[in-house]
């Protein structure tokens, strides 16, 4: 036998050795579960099997969504800030809310009209110390931003920080399917709605302020049943990164959390109920992540101590590559 067939009989050892593995089911390894590596431990796919009416109420979900972060310490990182969060009233909004006040700073919660959401986020605020006030209305509308925008520099005093959340999602099978309709509501809401709370906040910010916007994994890989939110979570990236660098002069950094699956209502009232139940589960970690694993990046692109030399930036918490 030569040295190639000494090889090449290697090989097939080999080979034999992984089919038998592989017959006897599980690769000779235990079965994977989903990872758990925070300081509790987190729901994992099946989920619960529930479909939620627009514009979704966490009130109303069955598994509640985990914000409170009881594990993470507060250390003063926005202390003084006075901050506006668009979609405040649950989901990434909430769990962002209830770290930032943990933080120190005072919030402006914007929200459509999920009052029973939003009072649960303002109490969680003051729970924290810090006062929380209540803006109801749509941010498609110019006007309403504007105005309200106003309304929290003259309640507050100041506007130190802009997280730009609300947003639209819904998917769709068939492209033929997706409707001009759905199609105008979620460029509306997810861009027009970032730009026009940017716009109206930016003149009240100064030097040292933070606008972070919520971008998406969708943005970055796309998704072939959410083309126009997908879309638009791609224009926020590239909105980030060019209005990063029209505000850099003034000292205003703007920078983007794009999350992978996050457990929140906008998810279940999306989807039929029998996909709910396995989101989460394409993800790398094997679940979805909670709303209180996302907030903290966003603490870290708000606060000045913490990312003074990072703006443009976008930064995927998605559950491993």
């Amino acid at each position: 036998m030569t040295e190639a067939d000494r090889t090449a009989e290697k090989q097939r050892d080999i080979q034999r050795e992984v089919d038998a593995k592989t017959k006897s089911g599980g690769n000779g390894r235990a079965k994977t579960h989903a990872m758990q590596a925070g300081a509790r431990r987190y729901p994992e796919p099946p989920m619960p099997e529930q479909h939620l009416d627009k514009p979704g109420h966490e009130s109303d979900l069955q598994l509640k969504p985990m914000y409170d972060a009881p594990y993470y310490k507060g250390s003063g990182k926005l202390d003084g800030v006075v901050a506006i969060v668009t979609g405040g009233d649950s989901g990434i909004g909430r769990a962002v809310c209830t770290l930032f006040a943990r933080e120190g700073a005072d919030i402006a919660l914007f929200y459509l009209n999920e009052h029973d959401d939003a009072e649960e986020t303002k109490r969680a605020v003051y729970s924290e110390g810090r006062r929380c006030t209540l803006y109801p209305g749509d941010v498609t509308d110019r006007e309403f931003c504007k105005d309200a925008v106003l309304r929290v520099v003259k309640e507050f005093g100041r506007l130190n920080a802009l997280v730009n959340n609300a947003a639209f999602q819904i998917h769709t099978t068939k492209f033929e399917d997706l409707s001009a309709k759905q199609f105008d509501t979620t460029l509306k809401t997810n861009l027009y709605g970032y730009f026009n709370m940017a716009q109206a906040a930016a003149p009240h910010m100064s030097n040292g302020s933070a606008i972070v916007n919520c971008g998406s994994v969708t943005g970055i890989e796309g998704n072939k049943d959410l083309i126009d939110y997908s879309m638009t979570k791609g224009g926020i990236h590239a909105f980030t990164r060019s209005l990063a660098g029209h505000l850099m002069p003034r000292g205003i950094r703007v920078n983007a959390v794009a999350p992978g699956p996050v457990w929140t209502p906008l998810n279940p009232a999306d989807k039929p109920a029998e996909e709910v139940v396995n989101f989460g589960k394409s993800a790398k970690m094997g679940r979805p992540a909670q709303p209180e694993e996302i907030a903290p990046a966003f603490v870290f692109l708000a606060s000045p101590q913490l990312s003074s030399f990072i703006t443009g930036e976008i930064l995927p918490v998605i559950g491993g590559y």
